[in-house]
């Protein structure tokens, strides 16, 4: 009894520890796919654990998986769903599939294996690795031969997967669908009925795999049987004796007869291939070619009816079947004689190239023609075919000399391949042609050319030295040594400055390199020469003359002018302190060595910032109060004058200048001040306008000479494709400048014939078209037009000054 109970303690602590490891490993089952908050279990009551306890114990689910397919919610203790869970990404290929977790709590320490099984649903439908298969079968099989089909293929397991497949209604195959156990299931193609290529040749059918869930999905497959003909035919002449009569001056690939036999199999049961049969020694195929594939027999070799009067040859027409089938047939040849001999040229010496300058009679080659026929059909006459600078001169009999008949050039015709032909006097005649190549080797005849006789080039100023400015390019359509070409300056001087000395060239590229910087306000543009030599004896040239455009750039500062220094001397002005507004205290005036836009000045009061006394007139530098003065002015006032050109990048010049305020007229000292432009006298407005009006018409009389003398320049020879300069006036006293594609036109008004005029350079680059406009009042407007921009700008002024 003792032991008994001993044995009943044994188990009891047996199954305490069973009832322990089952509280550290709870399991689960829950199906793919389901929703997201499904739950799965509680945790806190089947680990009989207080769920007040599972916040305080800090309660956490731990996987090593990617995604967190599990959570905990610690109020109720239920284990859900957290993820999307898909059994055939997350175990492909494995019938069981299940997600370990550990659910893990503090205080004290304690870890709960969980393992939740997912179990599978019909997601997935059966389906093909191919989309269609072919069976090739062969007519002749018998009923009950099977072929096996492919295996369709189901992600899902269990009842989820291929159960059967299905085969579409016909009247020649069944289907035996196989369970192989682990292996699943497979079908086999059996044939019920014999196949008869020439009823049906082609048959389709549909395959269908099925799956067991419920409902059940399905996939299909294009299966198609073809019906593979067999060789039960055999090949058929449409003739057993063929006779044929050819010709015996017959060319090879002469057609002799076309052979034609059937088979009423098709594929290669039906394909004919045709064949020479070799008897004994004898063999024709030296004689005739036979293509196996068409049947023509042709000429392959050299008929004479002197030797051979006929030729019998033995044929055959085999199919290409497994079992090949053949049929022979018998061909008889005759030969037809003829004038077969034709007469036969030769050219015995060559004397080439021969030189496009040499003279009418020169030898070019001796040609001889023969003929193996005797009588009439031996005598032979020959000629030059076509147009050609040659002909035939008769030596001796059937002995000629190809001749020079006519003049030669090489740049047009390098190569003549000349057409000789002999014909005898057989009936019918017969003829050969030979073709004589004839080169023709190259003279020096052709000087250089360049495509233009002048160049223009554009240059800007303070271009680096050793700069390539242009790369003169001249063709010679002669050959080899006569056709290379160096290039040399010719010597002249600009200035009394030598070229050579400006520029150089490479004689072999033709490469212009500067050899020094420019300067626009120095030279605006010079002229010189280049020769191009060819190395052929004597050599021969030309010349091509090159204009060089300087292009201004901004390099040149505005240069304040007298009285007025630049920044950093001192310069005064007084003005009454009655001064009403408007009141002139200073005009100030610059320059800019530059030219266009580069030289367009403005005028600006920089310090002192905020200053509401004076302004200054933008493009006239006049400096004039714009109030009366008031008790809290100051008595002197230092204006600084920012005087900047229009370039890019705008260069300036400053002008300091301190107005002191004094308390009447009489304490101004007028040695230095600048009388204002409205004050000057009459007889100083007519002398200004005088001086005007014999300016603007010397420049209108040079300007005309000018254009005279470049009309009288270009008829001589010489183009220049920019004009000279020239000045227009108009009949309301306005006058216009211009040069190519620019022009500035200026308008005077009555008060604008009271301030200074200085005329704006006019040389610029001919891209450039811009147009410069006073219109009397205070607005200055200049217009120009760039390849790439459009702008305008405006000054306002009382009248703009030069």
């Amino acid at each position: 009894m003792i032991r008994q109970n001993g044995h009943v303690w044994i188990h009891v602590v047996a199954m305490l520890c069973l009832c322990d490891w089952s509280a550290s490993q709870l399991s689960y089952s829950i199906s793919e796919e389901v929703n997201k908050g499904t739950v799965v279990g509680n945790i806190a009551k089947d680990l009989n654990i207080n769920v007040q306890e599972l916040e305080t114990r800090d309660l956490r689910i731990v996987s090593s998986y990617s995604k967190k397919y599990f959570e905990v919610n610690l109020r109720t203790g239920n284990l859900f769903v957290n993820e999307r869970i898909d059994r055939e990404e997350l175990c492909p290929y494995l019938v069981k599939c299940s997600i370990k977790i550990q659910a893990t709590l503090n205080i004290p320490m304690n870890v709960h294996r969980i393992e939740v099984n997912v179990l599978d649903i019909n997601d997935n439908s059966p389906s093909f690795i191919e989309q269609s298969h072919m069976l090739n079968i062969s007519e002749s099989l018998s009923v009950g031969e099977r072929y096996l089909l492919p295996i369709a293929e189901d992600a899902d397991t269990g009842i989820n997967t291929v159960k059967s497949y299905k085969l579409s209604q016909n009247e020649y195959f069944s289907l035996d669908v196989q369970s192989g156990g682990e292996d699943g299931v497979s079908a086999e193609l059996v044939l019920q009925k014999a196949l008869d290529r020439e009823k049906q040749p082609v048959i389709t059918l549909i395959l269908t795999a099925v799956d067991g869930g419920k409902p059940a999905r399905s996939g299909s497959m294009h299966l198609t049987v073809n019906v593979i003909d067999v060789n039960d035919n055999t090949p058929t002449f449409s003739k057993s004796l063929y006779k044929v009569r050819v010709k015996e001056n017959a060319i090879p690939g002469t057609v002799v007869v076309k052979l034609n036999a059937t088979d009423l199999d098709e594929s290669v049961n039906g394909k004919i291939m045709y064949s020479l049969i070799k008897r004994g020694t004898i063999d024709r195929s030296n004689i005739f070619d036979l293509n196996p594939e068409t049947g023509e027999i042709t000429v392959k070799g050299t008929l004479d009816y002197e030797e051979t009067p006929a030729y019998e040859v033995r044929v055959q027409a085999m199919d290409q079947g497994h079992s090949p089938r053949s049929a022979q047939a018998k061909l008889i040849i005759e030969i037809i004689d003829v004038n077969d001999n034709a007469p036969e040229i030769s050219v015995t010496s060559l004397m080439t190239p021969v030189k496009e300058d040499a003279e009418l009679g020169t030898i070019v080659a001796l040609v001889t023609v023969s003929d193996k026929d005797g009588g009439n059909n031996g005598v032979t006459h020959c000629k030059v075919v076509g147009s050609f600078p040659f002909k035939l001169q008769s030596n001796y009999r059937n002995d000629f000399s190809l001749v020079v008949d006519g003049p030669l050039d090489r740049e047009n015709t390098p190569i003549y391949n000349v057409t000789i032909t002999a014909t005898d006097e057989g009936s019918p005649p017969l003829s050969s042609m030979k073709v004589v190549t004839v080169h023709v080797s190259d003279v020096n005849d052709n000087a250089p050319l360049f495509k233009e006789p002048v160049i223009n080039v554009y240059l800007k100023e303070n271009s680096p030295t050793g700069s390539v400015i242009y790369t003169i390019t001249a063709f010679d359509s002669d050959l080899d040594t006569n056709a290379k070409l160096t290039y040399t300056l010719l010597e002249s001087s600009q200035r009394n400055i030598p070229i050579s000395s400006v520029v150089n060239i490479n004689s072999e590229t033709g490469d212009i390199v500067s050899l020094q910087s420019f300067n626009f306000e120095e030279l605006k543009t010079f002229q010189f020469k280049v020769q191009a030599t060819d190395s052929g004896v004597p050599p021969l040239s030309s010349n091509v003359t090159v204009n060089v455009f300087v292009l201004d750039e901004n390099d040149n500062s505005p240069s304040i002018l007298a009285p007025y220094s630049e920044h950093g001397s001192v310069n005064s002005e007084s003005i009454p302190y009655s001064a009403e507004a408007g009141y002139f205290v200073a005009k100030i005036r610059a320059v800019d060595a530059d030219s266009g836009y580069n030289a367009l000045l403005s005028y600006h009061l920089s310090e002192p910032k905020g200053n509401n006394l004076f302004r200054i007139g933008t493009s006239t530098g006049e400096i004039r109060t714009k109030r009366r003065m008031s008790d809290n002015d100051l008595k002197s006032h230092p204006l600084v004058v920012l005087v900047s050109d229009n370039g890019e990048p705008s260069l300036s010049a400053t002008v300091s200048i301190d107005v002191v305020v004094v308390e009447s007229t009489a304490d101004i000292q007028t040695p230095f001040r600048h009388v204002p432009i409205k004050e000057e006298s009459f007889s100083d407005l007519n002398l200004y306008l005088l001086i005007s009006i014999v300016s603007v018409s010397l420049i209108f009389l040079l300007s005309l000479i000018t254009l005279i003398a470049v009309k009288c320049h270009r008829t001589d020879g010489t183009f220049s494709r920019y004009s000279a300069p020239m000045i227009t006036t108009h009949p309301d006293g306005s006058w216009s400048y211009s040069k190519a594609t620019q022009q500035y036109d200026v308008c005077f008004s009555s008060d604008t014939l009271k301030s200074d005029v200085v005329v704006f350079p006019a040389p610029f680059p001919p891209v450039d078209a811009e147009l410069i406009s006073i219109n009397g009042g205070d607005t200055f407007t200049r217009t120009q037009t760039l390849p790439n921009k459009d702008k305008t700008l405006n000054w306002s002024g009382p009248t703009i000054s030069f």
